[in-house]
């Protein structure tokens, strides 16, 4: 049986800010375990529930050495799901409720985890044929596995996939701390390693020495190939690309589920829908304030509100957005001051077309999935994103830019052909956004085709059975 090591600096149900967390939340659950013994490592957050955490069972402690320091690791383990978890214990780097706070103390936080999971392999005898890596915080491990580890008879052979879920995101600091931080010589901190614009790059480094490279999306894949989207990194994605593939992200269907979410107003199926989805509309309606009126148009979003949703281009025409016919807005979502203000700013000038709701709630966000008629994702990237494949299985039609993710899973609507599963704009431009916004408005008043677009969206299979039989062959091949 081969064993593979998830590593990652958030998991659900233990903590999450990102679309990271249910990933590798998700997809080992979904691995075959016939085949595959799959484990998952994380830190040990004083922010994990304390209901969690009184699950935990301690295995060993020892002592690392880091660079000029000697450092705690305490090594803790759960079961979750069928699931095999381990915690790396530090008060002095974990002790915050929340997984990442100032750059710096997040580069010394993740150089320590990358080199006690690396250390800890032995002390807990669990040897991977594979460590797959996941985002900037664990691109050190590939590194340390080809430095101090790699005189060690255990280590040797064990190989790396690097998964890239947000290239913006890389870890970047000056070399001297770095090198402070780590230990490693300057021989990985030239132009071909380590060395990113004069700095030390973690994400780089994981880039350059893991054996395989995956990100999220085949679209996002080619496109990180391009200085556009390459974030600096293009011309390395370049060199590798015979190492780098894109797998899609799933969902887990069953925890998303409209049959049985029980924060929805109405339970519903694909084949019920048509009778029964309205009412979680007009609850919705209610419950941010709104009309209660199912012949409204009901945009909803749920996002970070920042530049790379795309919160600049629904800036620039929210008067327009506004003056669509029947329209209402609800959003929820925190993000960048400007956009919340915005929104803010407009909900005073229609409080009768838009609810803003600057926190998170995830019963809430599962109602608006629930209750929406459209779901707008104008994203400028999207390495994948999972709100459209929630929107999908719950119903809510997709209206989205061409890029990444929302490229590979939302197919244009054809009005000539009768296909596709939701709207879709190419160019990053305000008023394009617009104009489908606009077209869908029509469309929606033919409720006999609306209805099969969204039949034939939560018709649509994004589970993760599919992405973990190409994560298997990915592992295969290695």
């Amino acid at each position: 049986m081969k064993k593979i090591l998830f590593v990652a600096s958030e998991v659900v149900p233990f903590i999450k800010t990102g679309g990271l967390a249910d990933v590798v939340g998700a997809l080992p659950k979904f691995i075959n375990k016939k085949k595959y013994d799959v484990r998952v490592m994380m830190p040990n957050y004083r922010g994990i529930s304390d209901a969690l955490k009184e699950q935990m069972e301690y295995v060993t402690h020892f002592y690392m050495h880091l660079s000029w320091r000697t450092q705690y690791v305490g090594i803790l383990e759960m079961e979750y799901e069928g699931i095999h978890f381990y915690f790396v214990d530090n008060e002095f780097y974990f002790a915050g409720t929340y997984p990442y706070g100032q750059i710096f103390e997040d580069v010394e936080k993740f150089g320590f985890f990358s080199k006690a999971v690396l250390s800890a392999l032995p002390v807990i005898d669990f040897r991977p044929d594979i460590i797959h890596c996941h985002d900037w915080q664990t691109g050190l491990i590939p590194v340390f596995l080809k430095d101090r580890f790699s005189d060690n008879e255990f280590y040797r052979g064990i190989k790396t996939v690097m998964t890239v879920h947000n290239l913006k995101f890389q870890g970047i600091w000056n070399i001297p701390t770095i090198r402070d931080i780590t230990g490693l010589s300057m021989y990985y901190f030239t132009p071909d390693k380590l060395e990113y614009k004069g700095d030390a790059n973690y994400l780089k480094g994981g880039l350059v020495y893991a054996d395989k490279i995956t990100t999220v999306s085949p679209s996002y894949a080619n496109e990180i190939k391009n200085a556009y989207y390459g974030e600096g990194l293009d011309g390395l994605l370049n060199a590798r690309s015979n190492d780098l593939s894109g797998i899609l992200n799933g969902i887990d269907y069953e925890s998303y589920n409209p049959a049985t979410d029980e924060a929805l107003a109405k339970r519903y199926t694909v084949d019920t829908f048509r009778k029964e989805r309205f009412k979680n509309k007009l609850a919705l309606q209610k419950e941010a304030g709104l009309e209660q009126d199912k012949k409204k148009f009901v945009i909803g979003i749920v996002s970070r509100l920042t530049e790379q949703k795309g919160f600049d281009l629904v800036s620039y025409v929210m008067d327009e957005i506004c003056s669509i016919a029947d329209v209402q807005l609800i959003v929820l979502g925190t993000g960048e001051e400007r956009f919340e203000n915005m929104f803010r700013h407009f909900a005073w000038k229609y409080p009768d077309r838009i609810s803003i709701n600057t926190f998170y709630d995830e019963g809430f966000s599962r109602r608006i999935y629930a209750g929406s008629d459209v779901f707008l994702m104008p994203s400028r990237f999207e390495p994948c994103g999972l709100s459209q494949l929630i929107s999908l299985r719950y119903g809510a039609v997709p209206l989205v830019r061409e890029t990444g993710g929302l490229r590979d899973t939302v197919e244009a609507y054809d009005e000539y052909n009768h296909t596709g599963t939701g709207f879709s704009f190419a160019n990053f431009n305000a008023h394009e956004m617009l104009g489908i916004l606009h077209y869908a408005r029509r469309v929606f008043d033919n409720k006999r085709e609306w209805n099969k677009i969204i039949e034939r969206g939560m018709r649509t299979d994004f589970s993760w059975n599919n992405s973990a039989k190409d994560y298997e062959n990915l592992y295969e091949s290695l």
